[in-house]
């Protein structure tokens, strides 16, 4: 997936931002090396295949496997890291979780650059960062997923996360863990919240409640974002600073 790295203030071209950079691109190259389910030398692939044990990884895996069953538990079953393959056979795939915590993590080396605000991306999903409690905050865009070219939504953030769960780019990928099936009426999911790891939790989860994606994430505290539905419909959710909704099939503004 794509990442990139939007800085402004004191440190965006020294020594400083290199080190910093480098040092994201190399916790996100480990955690490739032990997550990674299209790599058989992986730790998981090897964990998958009944090779090692939980006890035999390295200690991440048991802590994004906590984070997975947090999840499923937290959402009824709907998001879980092993899903049902071929044959009958469950696969472990915790690729739900790793995405969102594998990008919070990496950001640790962001934090130590001082008088910085920062905004990591990685396939879509950001940490954002501003110095200064009283500084401009970063302007996230929300795509339509009906309409790659629009705009439907505007986030500002200073420090937290933003996470969108759909599938206008990789397909049906996401499932009701519980069906196996895709979701349906739900085109998709934007969450805001404190941390990538959990904003991206909720909002795959939440995008594989389908039609009754708003109703949960309404009972999710700290939370806001926009559900976007198959009929082009935005809805938000959540304070406090809930997204500016634009366009013309979402034409409420909430401040």
């Amino acid at each position: 997936m794509p990442i990139s790295l939007a800085l402004r203030g004191r440190h965006t071209t020294d020594a400083a931002a290199d080190r910093a950079w480098e040092a994201v691109l190399a916790s996100l190259r480990e955690t490739d090396a032990v997550f990674s389910t299209y790599r058989p030398d992986s730790w998981v692939s090897r964990l998958g295949r009944d090779e090692v044990s939980v006890a035999d990884c390295p200690p991440e895996v048991a802590e994004v496997l906590a984070l997975g069953e947090a999840a499923r538990a937290q959402s009824a079953g709907v998001f879980d890291v092993r899903r049902p393959g071929a044959g009958g056979v469950t696969v472990l795939d915790p690729s739900g979780v790793v995405k969102g915590w594998a990008v919070e993590r990496a950001a640790e080396a962001l934090r130590r650059v001082e008088d910085t605000d920062w905004c990591l991306s990685a396939g879509g999903d950001m940490v954002c960062h501003v110095a200064r409690a009283d500084g401009e905050p970063w302007q996230v865009g929300v795509e339509d997923p009906l309409d790659p070219r629009r705009v439907v939504a505007r986030v500002p953030v200073r420090r937290g996360a933003v996470a969108t769960s759909g599938t206008a780019h990789r397909g049906e990928h996401l499932v009701d863990a519980r069906t196996g099936r895709p979701p349906r009426g739900v085109a998709s999911v934007t969450v805001v919240g404190p941390d990538l790891t959990w904003a991206d939790l909720d909002a795959t989860s939440a995008y594989a409640q389908g039609t009754a994606a708003l109703d949960w994430l309404r009972s999710r505290e700290g939370r806001c974002g926009v559900v976007v539905w198959s009929d082009g419909r935005a809805e938000v959710f959540g304070a406090p600073g809930p997204p500016d909704v634009r366009g013309p099939k979402a034409r409420q503004s909430v401040e």
